[in-house]
Order: C-alpha cells, then structure tokens, then sequence
C-alpha cells in the first residue's frame, strides 16, 4: 500500500476546560475519500479545521498532522501559507461568513489564482470563467461583477468550491459543501468533485450529517459523537453491518410521518396577487439599467390558517425572494395580504405592529445572528419590542422554554452565537422566531444546516406548535424528503415563476411537468418514490 497523503495520529483539541476532541486518528491516502459523518457538535468540523490549523487561538491541539511528510500542527506560519489554499483546498460550511462582503466574486476568486498561480487580468479571468462553469453558475460572464449578497445561498456555495479547487489540491477539505445545493446541483457538484479527484488524484476528506451523500461519494467513514471516532470502515461495510448503537441510530434517523390535517373550511391567511420581484442590472459608467433580474415574476398564492405551503426550487428560482416579498422585507409590486391586512403601500412605522404575528427564519443561521449579542439576548430581544410589559423574570422564563423547544440546553444562554455549531445556531434562530408566538412564519431552509436526527426533530417540533397553535408556515427547502414530512400543498419555482402546484401528495406521487420530475428523481430513490406512492395508494392522507 501506498504512504498515507494525510495521517492523523492522536489528535486531541481542548478550549479551555472543554475537550472538543478526545484522540482521534485517521489516515487519507492519495485519491481517497474519507468522510468524517456525526451529528453537530461531534467534533467533526473542529477536526477539518484543524489539519490547516484555521482554530483559534484559544484552542490547543495535540497529536501529529502528517501531510506529505510535514507535521502542520508544528509547521510555522510560512510552511502553512505554501500549503492552505494551494496544496490543500477547503470548502466551508457557511459561504456568506467566509466570502468577502466588499469584493466581486471575480476579484476573490483570481485573488486566489494571483496569490498561488501568478495569474492576472486576462489569463484570471478565463479561469475564473471555467471555475464557474464547472460549478454549474449560469451565465458566469455576467456574475463576475456580482457580490455575494446578490448571489442566493447556493450560489455563495458554488463559488466557495470554485475557489477550493482553483489551485487543483492534492486534498480537499469539504465541510459541507452541499448543505446550502438543491438536489439537482447536489448531485452535479458531487459528481463533479468526483470526476475532478480521478483526474487529479486528489483525496478528500468529507465532513457531512447527510448519510445519503456519503454512500455517493466516500470511500471509508469515520463516525464521530462527542469527540471520540466511535466506527470506522469501508463504507459499504458501515451501511450494511454497523457495530455501533450511535451508528445504527443514525441510519435509521430520517425525516418522518405524514403532515397535519389542515382545516378545510379554514380563512385564508396569507394571499398574494400578481406578486413580482424585480431587481435592476446596471451598467456603464453611468450605472444606467440594462435589464432586469425578474426573481418573482407574477406569483399568486393563497396560504389558509393551519397549512404549510411548501416552495420548492433550485437556487436562484426566486424561493427565497418570495418569502421576503411576503413579509415586507424587500420592495415588490402586486398585492399581499397577510392576518386579513393589506401590506401594499405600509411604511415602515405602519408594518410595525404585524411584525409580531409575521415571523422569519433566515437559511443562514451564522449572518442573521448578532455575534456581539449572547443567545439569552438574541431571543429575549424581539420580547423587549412586542412584548414590553412582561416583567423581566416573564421574559426568562419565555426565553427558557423556547431554547427548551428546539433541543437547546438554557445553561448555554449566555453564550454567543460562535461558540455553537452550524446546528445549533439555526436551532437558536428558530426560538427566536417561535419565543413572539407568530401566526406566519417563514422558513427559509430551516433545516439546511442540521443533521438527519435533528431535522427529524425539528421537523416534528414544527408538526407539533402547528397542530396546537393552528400556525401557518411558507415552508422554503431544496430538501424534498423534508418538504413532504412537512407540507400540505406545493410549488415548485424555476426563474421566477410558478411551474406547477397543487396538492403535495399528489405532486410527489404523479408531477405533470418535466422539470418537478427532475427534482423528486434526484431527490428519491426509486424505493423511496415506490413507497411513497404506495402511501397514497393505500389512502395516506397530505
């Protein structure tokens, strides 16, 4: 057998008091695939940072780091420049908080070919264009001079793994990758990182909640739960035979049951008409518009007290947009009514008291959380504005039970939101929406960032406040397994407009259009969709 391209010896990462990793050791060897799989928390990205030593400096680290015969957790400050980015490649899991908010995507991706190849203008440019290209951006030649907050959340995580693989790595780090993709550009960006380590016998380590993308993609798994590596072995070998109860419990976790029964006699709740969503394209010195980006393009939709309406799309069809619009977040044309009132023409004084009863939770966790305010502060903060006259033990005692509500332990309230992992982090943006007690809530991806086990949770938690609240969710995912534990009826977006609707279960057992075939095909197996069928066959109600 060949040298090991990565050995890990018993690595061992403490902050402070807290032992994050607890002596763990793995090898990658040349144009292999390791998936390091375990839910948040398990110490599996804090793992991946540290092989280029990107923790900071509170953590200590021990062990040994061999990479091509060089220990990184010794290595000096030069050697490790000569190897993150260049030899090494990494993915991270949050796009928005590691892409530089003031740059053009084409400045930051031929920063890296400038900084590792020499390449400049000209020269940058066409390999800028070929990185997007293979990362499936549409139309790259005219995203070159867009900022990431123009790009939707898959998108950002496109241009993330163009970055990573710019420099053709002898290992990639993904932490990841795929969590903010839809299914379609899942699968391609899956297949494209396999197709790029045959060429370049490039090894991978993979870090993932997702168990379905690890049977694509790796080649050995390492299971990880607080810290320790608790199974490693070949993947076929773990999914078929595995020897740990964690392990077990983790294949058999998986988004479940059926959603509620809405009332059918139920008053509308939220209802749009001719909704549109236009946003300019400027150009020239003078920045005059050109065209426009039609992101909602004349959507009508009516959502009644109790149901889940769930939007389903790739990224870029507008999902997101839609459920800005809805709420008042961004300017849009058309009528919307929303709790029987019309938020057509409202200011922003005028839209103050709905905000209340019109809830959001944001797909990214880590930008719409303060990082200067502690957990307790971030969800308490919307009581201080609606809710003023609840006394300060009232407000407590709020903040508790809504932590409490989506697996959080209250002792950890007067952390920040850092010192969380991805998970947790959108479990705390979820009791923030939940703590005001909304009528609609938008959820944008809520469950992106979560592992199996938690999504089934969280999937559950919201079946539960809705039967008992009688809440009306516009239910925003790429994840379709998810969106048919969940929701009622369906939509299915693609450039701005609605391609087909109706009821979910119909659509999941029988789409009518091309384009939602395409998407419940890469989202399902064949054995999936066969039962899911036999469901309603044998009378399952949406």
């Amino acid at each position: 057998m060949s040298a090991p391209l990565l050995s890990v010896r018993d690595l061992a990462i403490r902050f402070g008091a807290t032992e994050a990793v607890r002596t763990i050791s793995f090898d990658i060897a040349p144009g292999e695939t390791l998936a390091l799989v375990g839910e948040s928390g398990s110490g599996k990205s804090v793992s991946a940072l540290s092989v280029l030593r990107l923790l900071p400096k509170s953590a200590t680290i021990s062990g040994s780091i061999a990479f091509e015969g060089t220990n990184l957790a010794t290595a000096g400050e030069e050697a490790l420049r000569g190897v993150r980015g260049n030899r090494i490649g990494m993915i991270f899991q949050e796009p928005m908080s590691s892409l530089n908010p003031v740059h053009t995507i084409g400045k930051q991706i031929g920063e890296v070919l400038a900084v590792h190849q020499g390449l400049r203008q000209s020269a940058a440019r066409r390999r800028t264009l070929e990185l997007l290209t293979d990362v499936g951006i549409p139309d790259p030649e005219s995203r070159l001079d867009d900022y990431p907050h123009q790009l939707s959340g898959g998108q950002r995580q496109r241009v993330m793994i163009a970055m990573a693989l710019a420099n053709d790595p002898k290992l990639l780090i993904a932490d990841e990758p795929t969590t903010a993709l839809d299914v379609t550009v899942q699968a391609q960006i899956l297949a494209l990182l396999k197709s790029l380590q045959r060429r370049n016998g490039m090894a991978m380590l993979f870090i993932t909640h997702d168990l379905s993308i690890v049977r694509k993609i790796a080649d050995r798994v390492c299971v990880m739960t607080r810290g320790e590596i608790v199974e490693s072995g070949q993947v076929a070998e773990i999914f078929t035979a595995p020897r740990h109860a964690y392990t077990r419990q983790l294949l058999a976790a998986a988004p479940g049951g059926t959603p509620n029964r809405p009332d059918e006699t139920a008053e509308t709740v939220v209802s749009a008409r001719g909704l549109k969503v236009w946003f300019s394209i400027k150009r020239g010195l003078l920045r005059r518009t050109i065209g426009h980006i039609k992101a909602v393009d004349g959507i009508d939709l009516d959502i009644a007290r109790g149901e889940t309406l769930g939007v389903v799309g790739e990224s870029g069809s507008g999902k997101s947009t839609l459920g800005y619009a809805l709420l008042r977040l961004i300017p849009s044309q058309g009528r919307v009514v929303v709790l029987g009132e019309s938020l057509s023409g409202r200011s922003g004084r005028a839209m103050r008291p709905l905000r209340r009863q019109m809830q959001i939770v944001f797909q990214d966790p880590f930008g719409s959380l303060s990082p200067r305010l502690s957990v307790r502060e971030i969800v308490e903060e919307g009581l201080g504005v609606h809710m003023p006259r609840l006394t300060r033990e009232e407000r407590a005692q709020k903040v508790i039970a809504a932590l409490e509500e989506v697996g959080l332990d209250p002792t950890t309230a007067d952390r920040y939101p850092h010192e969380f992992s991805g998970g947790q982090r959108q479990r705390i943006a979820i009791a923030r929406a939940l703590v005001l007690e909304p009528g609609f809530l938008v959820l944008d991806e809520p469950t992106s960032a979560l592992d199996v086990s938690i999504q089934a949770q969280v999937i559950d938690l919201l079946r539960s406040i809705q039967q008992r609240r009688g809440l009306t969710y516009l239910f925003i995912s790429h994840d379709l397994r998810v969106v048919k534990a969940l929701a009622h009826r369906l939509v299915v977006m693609r450039h701005g407009r609605i391609v087909e609707a109706g009821l979910a279960a119909a659509i999941f057992a029988a789409p009518q259009q091309a384009y939602t075939r395409q998407l419940i095909a890469a989202a399902f197996d064949i054995d999936a969709k066969t039962d899911y069928a036999s469901e309603q066959i044998n009378g399952a109600k949406p």
